[in-house]
């Protein structure tokens, strides 16, 4: 009976990983047929996580349009996936729009620009973000209104530009790519949080409005997309507890991780989407259940940190 069971052992594990393969192409293959021919708008496509983005997409056969504020820096973009692409795969190749979120009136003229070229638009990709880190006082109003155009007024313009169509067409999907901010807000970073929950705020509204017309609402929220390169250090837990809290709070997701789990909203239609370790999980369920402990963290490591001369 001993051994039956250690030669089993062996074979239910090919087996399982055998399953897992399988599962995995299929859901690759299905992720890719989800969004051939599909017209994709993806905003900030220059940005680490927008050409990820675009590579997933136009790798399933999607019909790009690329919208960026640095024209040398979309057709390095275009470039790129166009030298990398399948010829034994259908390909489109994509449309290039200049469009800076920030100026916000400029949104309409490029979704006319996009429905004129193509006649609608299956999936919008709101990524475009701008951020800033600074005491709030010592933020300018000015300031605190670009963060908002870009953030939130920009997304929100472009996205009712286009959601006429897809209501009247009764399809269509629309992600915002958020943050762990638009849910949980972190000291000196006054602007930028505000303009994440104000821009969850708005589509969280949008989704219950628009269910009836089959048209979907995602949003897709990692903690920090990371830099290619960098990798979080080990956390220390001889340093203080904010210190620990924070280090993992703003560990970041890689932007390759980010546009697969783009790709998978998309084709599972889901309608949130939260990326973080469980750091930050826990932070979130610290924040509701016990805000008062949660506050007196955030303050102690603002007291720390105001404490600590900078370096230079």
């Amino acid at each position: 009976m001993g051994v039956t069971a250690v030669l089993m052992l062996p074979l239910l594990l090919l087996g399982i990983s055998g399953l897992l393969f399988i599962y995995q192409e299929v859901s690759r293959l299905w992720s890719k047929s989800a969004v051939q021919n599909k017209v994709v708008v993806i905003t900030d496509a220059i940005s680490g996580l927008g050409k990820e983005c675009a590579r997933v997409f136009h790798t399933g056969g999607a019909r790009l349009v690329l919208c960026g504020k640095n024209w040398e820096r979309l057709e390095i973009l275009y470039d790129a996936l166009i030298s990398v692409a399948d010829p034994s795969k259908q390909t489109f190749t994509p449309k290039l729009v200049l469009l800076d979120l920030s100026d916000i009136s400029c949104a309409q003229d490029v979704a006319k620009e996009v429905l004129d070229c193509y006649g609608c638009v299956d999936i919008l990709i709101n990524n475009a973000s701008m951020k800033i880190k600074g005491p709030a006082h010592k933020i300018s109003l000015e300031l605190d209104k670009k963060i908002m155009d870009a953030n939130y007024f920009g997304p929100i313009t472009l996205t009712k530009a286009l959601l006429p169509d897809m209501i009247s067409r009764r399809t269509g999907q629309i992600v915002l790519v958020n943050n762990i901010q638009g849910k949980l807000g972190i000291p000196f970073r006054t602007a930028y949080a505000a303009s994440k929950h104000a821009a969850l705020g708005f589509f969280d509204c949008l989704r219950a409005e628009v269910e009836e017309y089959d048209v979907v609402v995602s949003t897709v929220s990692p903690t920090f997309i990371r830099s290619y390169h960098i990798d979080p250090g080990q956390g220390n837990w001889e340093a203080s507890i904010w210190k620990f809290f924070f280090r993992k709070l703003t560990y970041g997701v890689h932007p390759v991780d980010v546009a697969e789990e783009v790709m998978r909203t998309v084709r599972r239609k889901k309608q949130e989407v939260f990326m973080a370790n469980p750091i930050p999980k826990a932070a979130m369920y610290i924040r509701t259940f016990f805000p008062e402990f949660f506050f007196a963290v955030v303050a102690c490591g603002v007291k720390e940190k105001l404490n600590v001369p900078e370096e230079g």
